[in-house]
């Protein structure tokens, strides 16, 4: 939260969050494997985009981390604005979009987080693969343990995928955009 300092060892990357009444503080455990998977990311001069954003910790986080830009997306008019006062609050408004679900047109990004729910991530493996530069990365989660298979499949067309990283019950799933149409 904004108003606590985090400890000494922890002053790297620091975001402060207030969620508001959008979802999102940081600890559940699919946030925490996105947080630790960009941690891992190379982002310098690289676009991201946070599909289904909730407080937009991942696009701020990545924005402190480094990336070039983010475009932070969701549906719930709330979440948007918990996002806009969150990036004002750690000083990257001015390289993060905020836009509803009905107003993102696919924008070309290197790397693409999606921490929301199986069924919806399966939905929009099309429109996600469709924005997505060839070579970029993926990250997708809020996963459990048996529906990876089916996430993985959804995306099998137009992703590699690595080792699926675990944290209690939940999966991220991690991969390479391929160039079109090519299986794996």
């Amino acid at each position: 939260p904004s108003h606590h300092q985090p400890p000494p060892a922890h002053t790297n990357a620091v975001v402060h969050l207030d969620p508001g009444l959008a979802f999102g503080s940081g600890t559940h455990p699919t946030t925490a494997l996105c947080l630790e998977w960009l941690d891992a990311q190379p982002l310098r001069q690289r676009t991201v985009l946070d599909y289904g954003c909730g407080c937009g910790v991942l696009a701020i986080a990545a924005l402190v981390l480094g990336a070039e830009s983010a475009l932070a997306v969701d549906n719930d008019p709330q979440a948007l604005q918990a996002t806009r006062d969150n990036a004002s609050r750690n000083g990257v408004s001015a390289r993060l979009r905020v836009q509803a679900d009905t107003q993102w047109n696919n924008q070309q990004v290197d790397t693409v987080v999606a921490n929301i729910l199986a069924e919806p991530l399966i939905q929009l493996a099309p429109r996600l693969a469709t924005s997505h530069r060839q070579g970029g990365k993926l990250a997708l989660t809020g996963i459990l343990c048996p529906q990876q298979q089916r996430v993985r499949s959804a995306y099998s067309t137009w992703y590699t995928f690595d080792e699926s990283l675990q944290r209690d019950d939940w999966i991220l799933l991690q991969g390479t955009r391929n160039s079109h149409g090519v299986h794996n």
